[in-house]
């Protein structure tokens, strides 16, 4: 596995992220899909093994048991200096008043709630889930600081917002002194590629990192169309962020078939490395709920797709809404 640095950063990351979404307790969350700990444990494992060093998680995730699992098998399977744990704060996480959103309050009592349930000091990456026009931004990003300076996180990072709310911040962190941005997580694939218009541009010439998530489009890009996945079927989410321009999505994910079919490899790993080498992207996020999921994931990041491969992935695509935040 060679490694990268996250952004302006010195931080080494893997050129991929494990997303721990799919790890929890399923009645304590929204995902009737997700593996219990006894499940979930050999994917960390398997992942570490294969030299991914960046675990992704969110306060959220089956209300919190995700990061319980993670933090668990990466004190049994890794040392704490060797790996990189990202979190995310901003979703609710309970019915009270307080319980959610990016104020003082909100953010300390989460960032502290993390750390317990990932039996660590600090979190090395602690990213806002979403932007709060609930908030003063000075508010969330003071509070963000002192949460640096207190040692319970090395970087901050963002995810899925309008362009010019996360410059917004980033030259309101800049004008104040206070700790920048090194990332942003955003909802980037071959069938949502409206970032390329605003948001990745912005975040190039700010040298801040791309860790897209959803590379796969939640698994429709693996698979023909129509055919539906049994977590499909349940993933409430999912099904608002690909239903609006059928006739040139069904185009895209006949080109990644044609590719894949031609290699002789997995449709995975030809839409994964579409994203990896896209500008300014520097981990995709991937999921993994299979034993292949992970052997494609890696085996993406050294594919090397051709001019004329990228322009027959690309030729179909329609604009369309922005999708996942709105």
């Amino acid at each position: 596995m060679r490694y990268v640095k996250l952004g302006r950063t010195g931080l080494e990351i893997s050129p991929l992220v494990l997303g721990c979404m799919t790890y929890g307790v399923a009645d304590r969350g929204a995902h009737a899909w997700t593996l219990d700990e006894e499940q979930s444990r050999p994917f960390i494992r398997k992942a570490l093994d294969l030299g991914v060093n960046v675990f992704d998680t969110a306060n959220m995730y089956s209300d919190g048991t995700s990061e319980e699992i993670l933090g668990r098998a990466l004190r049994d399977f890794a040392r704490r200096d060797e790996v990189v744990i990202a979190t995310k704060t901003f979703m609710r996480w309970g019915k009270g008043p307080n319980m959610g959103g990016l104020s003082r309050k909100a953010i300390f009592q989460s960032v502290d709630d993390s750390l317990r349930r990932l039996g660590t000091d600090y979190v090395d990456l602690l990213q806002i889930h979403r932007h709060d026009g609930d908030v003063p931004v000075e508010e969330t990003l003071e509070a963000l600081h002192d949460v640096v300076k207190a040692g319970k996180a090395r970087y901050l990072g963002a995810s899925s917002m309008y362009a010019w709310q996360f410059a917004q911040m980033i030259y309101t962190s800049r004008l104040h002194g206070w700790t920048e941005f090194v990332s942003m997580q955003n909802h980037y694939n071959l069938i949502q590629r409206e970032d390329e218009r605003e948001m990745i541009p912005f975040c190039r010439d700010q040298g801040i990192a791309l860790l897209p998530w959803s590379p796969l489009a939640r698994g429709r890009l693996t698979r023909d169309w129509d055919d539906e996945s049994e977590r499909q079927k349940t993933d409430v989410f999912g099904g608002t962020l690909y239903t609006r321009t059928e006739d040139a999505d069904r185009r895209i994910v006949a080109a990644v078939k044609q590719i894949a079919a031609a290699r002789g490899i997995p449709r995975a790993q030809v839409a994964l490395a579409w994203v990896a080498r896209r500008p300014g992207v520097t981990a995709p996020i991937v999921g993994a709920s299979k034993p292949h999921h992970l052997n494609d994931a890696v085996a993406a990041i050294d594919l090397a797709l051709t001019d004329d491969e990228m322009a027959v992935l690309e030729e179909a695509y329609t604009p369309r809404p922005l999708a996942g935040f709105d």
